[in-house]
């Protein structure tokens, strides 16, 4: 390894996290760097683009204070790292690895690049199995397998750190004997009180204990937003690959990263492609989505649910464009569900897990899983057919079996999608099997002549208990099946 070098003099501008110096030493790009101020102090940085006679360096701290002149530059000659070990988990860290619970640096078992290491294709295995998130809409209709990239587009407003809050605490493995389960929970751009709450709400459940936290403050530079996914990926690898847990990276939100990019991309003074974003953030953020997966003869996995917010509610947007072509599929959450006060508002429809099939059915969830999952949706998108019909003709003109699918869209979305309480996958089964006995047997079209029999036509099936027929019928359910 080649000796460290300093460089004084040599800075010649300073341009919010950026500093723009004179390359009068050998350096490579991404090299790890300490700004060293004339109070001796040493800020951590990168190197983020380098030429024949330039460099510039990304300072990951307050650049505040510090003085061209007296500035000196020391080169690592080492990529940025990060120290681990089996101690990860029920710990907080800022945006640069470093913990802010006021417990003791990690006793590291090695040093880890935050740029990840390459999983070669040939390697990678076909995600599989399941992960239980508790949210019906999740589990049943659009599950999440080990090893999946499973985003969740959000708008502004939404709730969805709430459901990011509620899926770090209760995403749990199915299998006892499947192995260890962590969580690696990362908040990107996020106020201090959104922050604190995320803190309060995984200590308070006991969640902390498997959980590793990451938290990137609103106020912090746009270079640590840029690195905060990289150093939580980077113990999450840790985990998963040497340490054999299999591990569920939920990440909040990647839009504020998308933003730090452009941000930082403009005061390198690149050329903008759509929207003003770099023409890059395509591999930008494969370098992050790219590190979840399964490798061959490894136990662990490493899955990713990462969360954005589609600016202007736009689905069509970069951000969300370009994650869709990296990602496999999508849980999308709708304003009109919210204003309606469901909670957690998934858009059935426009969902999509395209692992799906993968993880779930026979010797992973049930059996009859995918079919129940295919004839709730294709049940769901006839009763929005039928609303576009009743918006036109009313109620009263439509057939008796495009009436009982309005009635089951709306207590789809009351029940089903809505839900204060934790679900099981049994739970969410029992009453999907519950909404559908509402409807004609014959236009239950997605479902096995077996299927029908056992849970349509014999009444109540396993699961269904006493108390929630009992509940129904208190709630004056009972004459239409919902």
């Amino acid at each position: 390894m080649r000796a460290d070098v300093t460089l004084s003099g040599a800075a010649h501008r300073l341009e919010g996290p950026l500093l723009f110096a004179r390359r009068e030493a050998d350096v490579a790009l991404n090299d790890a760097v300490e700004v060293i101020g004339d109070d001796g102090s040493a800020r951590v940085g990168r190197v983020s683009a380098v030429d024949d006679d330039n460099m510039v360096i990304e300072v990951l701290e307050s650049t505040t204070g510090l003085g061209l002149d007296a500035t000196r530059i020391r080169i690592l000659h080492r990529p940025l790292e990060m120290a681990v070990g089996p101690n990860l988990p029920g710990r907080v860290f800022n945006s640069v690895g470093m913990p802010i619970d006021g417990g003791p640096p990690v006793a590291a078992a090695q040093m880890m690049r935050i740029d990840g290491l390459a999983i070669n294709p040939a390697a990678r295995d076909l995600p599989r199995d399941f992960i239980e998130t508790s949210i019906s809409t999740i589990d049943l209709m659009n599950s999440l397998v080990r090893g999946q990239k499973l985003p969740l587009f959000s708008c502004g407003g939404l709730p969805h750190d709430r459901l990011a809050t509620q899926i770090a605490q209760r995403a749990r493995l199915r299998d006892a004997e499947a192995g260890e389960f962590s969580v690696v929970f990362v908040g990107i751009g996020v106020p201090y009180d959104i922050a604190a709450n995320f803190t309060r709400a995984m200590e308070e459940s006991g969640a902390l204990a498997h959980t590793v936290m990451f938290l990137n403050h609103a106020d912090e530079p746009s270079t640590q937003r840029l690195l905060t996914p990289r150093f939580a990926l980077t113990a999450a690898e840790y985990l998963a690959f040497v340490e054999g847990r299999h591990v569920l990276v939920v990440m909040t939100d990647m839009t504020n990263y998308c933003e730090a990019l452009r941000e930082v991309s403009a005061s390198h003074g690149e050329i903008p492609s759509r929207k003003g974003y770099p023409g890059y953030m395509y591999s930008d953020l494969a370098t992050i989505f790219e590190r979840a997966g399964c490798i061959r003869g490894l136990q662990g996995t490493l899955t990713q649910l990462p969360i954005l917010t589609m600016p202007g509610d736009d689905i069509g947007h970069p951000i969300p464009d370009l994650t869709g072509y990296i990602t496999e599929g999508q849980i999308v959450l709708g304003r009109e569900l919210d204003r309606k006060g469901v909670f957690p508002p998934v858009e059935v429809l426009p969902s999509l897990s395209r692992l799906m099939d993968a993880g779930t059915g026979k010797g992973f969830t049930h059996e009859d899983h995918p079919a129940l999952a295919h004839q709730l949706f294709a049940s769901y998108a006839r009763a929005n057919r039928v609303r576009v019909l009743a918006s036109v003709m009313g109620v009263e003109g439509l057939p008796e079996n495009d009436r009982k699918f309005l009635e089951f869209g709306d207590a789809f979305e009351e029940r089903f999608v809505s839900q204060s309480e934790p679900r099981t996958l049994e739970d969410s089964m029992a009453l999907g099997w519950e909404l559908l006995r509402g409807l004609p047997a014959g236009e239950l079209t997605r479902l096995s002549s077996t299927q029908l029999a056992k849970y349509i036509e014999a009444g109540p099936g396993p699961g269904d208990s006493p108390q929630d027929r009992s509940l129904a019928v208190a709630e004056g359910e009972e004459g239409s099946g919902y």
